[in-house]
C-alpha cells in the first residue's frame, strides 16, 4: 500500500484528511429526520433537487404557515442556508444545523431552504459551488409547492456559516455576474448574511495564527486541487487580484458577522472593509460577538451571545 494513503494532512477531530485525498469522518455526519419541531413549531421536509448529482435540501415552514392549515395568503421571505463543515462534513440534517435552522425560521418568519451540497474530497470543489447554484436556481423557480405557495422571490436572502458563508458570498457574486435569466421575473436578492465566513489567501495576514493559516492552505489543496492560484482563487480570497469586483454583489443589503475569538475574524473584517470601500454603495453592517469563537451560535445555541446574534439576524431580515 502506498504510504501516502496513511499520511494525515489535517486532523480536526471531527475528520481527517489524508495526503492521497481520502477522508475519515468521526463527526458532523449524524442526522435527524425532518418533520414537526415541538420547540419552535416549525415544520420541515426533505426534497431532491437533482437526482443525478444527489443535490437535495431540507425545506422549512414557520409556525405562522403550516402545510395542513389555511393561511392568509401572505408570502414570506425565502432564506437559502448553506451549512458549515470545511466543505468536508455536515448536512442540513446534522442535528446542530437542523436546530439552528428551526430557530432562525421561527424567529425571522421565513421559508427556508437548507442546502445539501456534495462534500469533498469525494466530490472535489467546485462541486459544492455548482450544487449551491443549482439549489438557488431551483428554489427561486418555485419548483416546490411550499416555495410557490408561501415564498416571495422578491425577498430572497442568502446565508451560510463558515464554509457556507463562503458559499453565500460566492452565490451573491455569481448572481451579479451571471444573473438568473432562466427565472422570469428575475428574483431579487434582498440580503446576504455571512456568519463567520471562511476566507483566506496565499499571503498570511500578520495577526492570522500561522498554524490556522497553514491548516487552511493544506486542506484547500486537497479539496480543490484545481483552484486558480491556490488560496488566492477568488472563491476563497474575494480580494485577490482577478477576483470579480465586489460591486457585483447582487444583494441589496449585507450583514457580516464574526466573533472576537475566531481566527477568521481578521479576514472577515478585511472583507467588510473591502465591500465598504468598493463603491458598491449599498447597506453593509458588521456584527461581532464578544468572547466567543468560531461557529459558536450553532454549537452553543442557548448562550447569551447566540441569542443576540439570532436577534440581529431576524432584525436584518425584517429590514431593521
Amino acid at each position: 500500500m502506498d504510504s501516502s494513503s496513511a499520511e494525515i494532512l489535517i486532523d480536526l477531530g471531527g475528520f481527517r484528511l489524508y495526503k492521497d485525498g481520502h477522508a475519515d469522518r468521526a463527526g458532523g455526519m449524524e442526522s435527524v429526520p425532518a418533520g414537526y419541531d415541538d420547540e419552535t413549531g416549525v415544520t420541515s421536509k426533505d426534497v431532491v433537487i437533482d437526482a443525478v448529482t444527489g443535490v437535495s435540501a431540507r425545506l422549512y415552514l414557520p409556525p405562522c404557515i403550516q402545510p395542513a392549515t389555511d393561511d392568509d395568503g401572505k408570502k414570506l421571505p425565502i432564506l437559502l442556508f448553506f451549512h458549515a463543515g470545511y466543505f468536508v462534513v455536515g448536512s442540513a440534517s446534522w442535528p446542530p444545523v437542523h436546530r439552528y435552522t428551526n430557530s432562525v425560521v421561527a424567529s425571522a418568519r421565513v421559508v427556508a431552504v437548507s442546502v445539501n451540497y456534495r462534500l469533498a474530497p469525494e466530490h472535489l470543489l467546485p462541486a459544492a459551488y455548482d450544487d449551491s447554484w443549482a439549489a438557488l436556481s431551483w428554489a427561486v423557480s418555485g419548483a416546490d409547492p411550499w416555495l410557490s405557495a408561501h415564498g416571495d422571490t422578491g425577498r430572497v436572502f442568502l446565508s451560510g456559516a463558515s464554509a457556507g458563508g463562503n458559499i453565500a458570498h460566492n452565490m451573491t457574486i455569481a448572481v451579479g455576474v451571471r444573473g438568473l435569466d432562466a427565472v422570469v421575473p428575475e428574483p431579487r436578492i434582498e440580503g446576504t448574511i455571512l456568519l463567520h465566513p471562511s476566507f483566506c489567501g496565499e499571503t498570511r495576514m500578520e495577526v492570522e495564527p500561522e498554524e490556522f493559516w497553514g491548516g487552511v492552505k493544506k486542506r484547500w489543496a486537497v479539496i480543490f486541487p484545481g483552484a486558480n492560484g491556490g488560496l488566492d482563487d477568488p472563491r476563497m480570497n474575494p480580494m485577490a487580484a482577478g477576483a470579480p469586483s465586489l460591486t457585483k454583489l447582487a444583494c441589496e443589503r449585507m450583514l457580516i458577522c464574526s466573533a472576537g475569538f475566531d481566527p477568521r475574524r481578521t479576514r472577515d473584517r478585511a472583507y467588510y472593509d473591502a465591500v465598504k470601500a468598493s463603491g458598491w454603495g449599498r447597506e453593509v453592517d458588521w456584527f461581532e460577538s464578544e468572547g466567543e469563537g468560531h461557529h459558536f451560535f450553532v454549537d452553543k445555541p442557548g448562550s447569551h451571545e447566540a441569542s443576540k446574534l439570532m436577534e440581529r439576524v431576524a432584525a436584518f431580515i425584517a429590514g431593521h
